[in-house]
């Protein structure tokens, strides 16, 4: 009887002790590190089945306000366009509650080949040129929270668009 009482007790304690973790301490601006790309080579848009890649990343927010419902948070410009706008992608939407001790995890986007994966070849865009069979890219993402918190920006790896279709 008394070593099920024990028993008992060491069990609440260790629950309790088990409930007193901390939880991580993030900074309040989003930290993001780059975990790669589905493949590394893409078929460029033609009158063939579309291709995709997908780009996968991890992220960590200390007040977790990454992202709201129709909102912009994920940013990305192709290597080969810098002064370009970067093109905004929405991040899922994460529930409020939970989220003021900070949140992390991974962010998969997949990329179609359309007009925004195609080969461009003496400043025209999707063509299908067989002096040029092959053009490369790498793409520079970065994340911004609702409070304007910008993160560190990642590049994904060289990807070769097919420029002559499939």
């Amino acid at each position: 009887m008394q070593y099920t009482r024990f028993a008992l007790w060491l069990l609440a304690a260790g629950f309790v002790l088990a409930s007193c973790v901390n939880p991580p301490d993030y900074p309040d601006e989003p930290v993001i590190a780059y975990k790669g790309v589905s493949k590394n080579t893409i078929y460029q848009f033609t009158n063939g089945p579309r291709d995709s890649i997908t780009i996968q990343f991890s992220f960590t927010d200390g007040d977790g306000d990454l992202s709201t419902q129709d909102s912009a948070d994920i940013f990305y410009t192709d290597s080969r366009f810098p002064n370009l706008p970067p093109t905004p992608l929405a991040f899922p939407v994460i529930p409020v509650e939970g989220t003021g001790n900070g949140i992390s995890g991974d962010v998969f986007f997949t990329l179609i080949n359309t007009a925004q994966v195609c080969c461009v070849f003496n400043d025209r865009f999707c063509v299908a040129d067989e002096r040029y069979p092959v053009d490369t890219l790498s793409y520079f993402i970065y994340v911004q929270d609702r409070a304007g918190n910008r993160s560190n920006t990642i590049q994904t790896e060289k990807i070769q668009v097919l420029c002559l279709g499939q």
